[in-house]
């Protein structure tokens, strides 16, 4: 045997080999088709029932909807409503200067404005810090008619001083908060850790 002829001999195994495989794949094997499930009456009555039931109770899960709404309205109805969390704290402000000149208080402005917090997860809080004299029932008035007012205020922080004057004023030093919506807190932004 030489060389040229055993080329020839590979060569010919190598042609009917791969006919074969050809013929086998395309030929003979055919893979299975995919067939889909035979749908019975039962059945599609039944998915039927189901969407039915399903469909009923819309209305009534839309009149479930209102009423939350309508209850969250009338909850949120003493939050503090601005475009920004300074015009939120200038309304916080406004509340307090209104109520502080219907008790006899001098509340001018603000001393500090701390920043914005979040209150949750779906609220923020302004806070204003305000100073100013008077009697102690001016207080106690004063703070009666914040609680009355229908903004959601509250005193996280009150600092009273007694005066050395003979009409007994105190010195009082109040941070007050009011509610906003998340929005208006602005998010911190953390340090990135190694």
């Amino acid at each position: 045997m030489t060389v040229g002829t055993l080329n020839r001999k590979t060569l010919v195994f190598l042609v009917v080999g791969v006919l074969a495989i050809l013929v086998l794949r395309y030929g003979l094997y055919r893979p299975p088709a995919v067939v889909a499930p035979v749908d019975s009456i039962p059945a599609a009555e039944m998915r039927l029932e189901n969407m039915r039931r399903q469909a009923a109770t819309v209305p009534g899960r839309e009149a479930v909807l209102k009423k939350a709404m309508a209850d969250l309205e009338v909850r949120e109805k003493g939050i503090l409503k601005a475009a920004t969390a300074e015009q939120a704290r200038a309304q916080l402000m406004e509340v307090v200067h209104k109520a502080g000149a219907a008790n006899g208080f001098d509340a001018r402005g603000a001393d500090t404005l701390p920043q914005p917090k979040p209150l949750g997860k779906d609220y923020g809080e302004v806070s204003v810090v305000e100073s100013f004299s008077g009697g102690i029932e001016q207080l106690v008035n004063f703070l009666a008619s914040l609680a009355n007012e229908p903004e959601i205020v509250a005193t996280s922080e009150i600092h009273i001083t007694g005066g050395n004057d003979k009409k007994k004023n105190i010195q009082v030093r109040l941070n007050l908060s009011g509610v906003v919506p998340r929005k208006l807190v602005p998010e911190k932004k953390g340090t990135v850790g190694f």
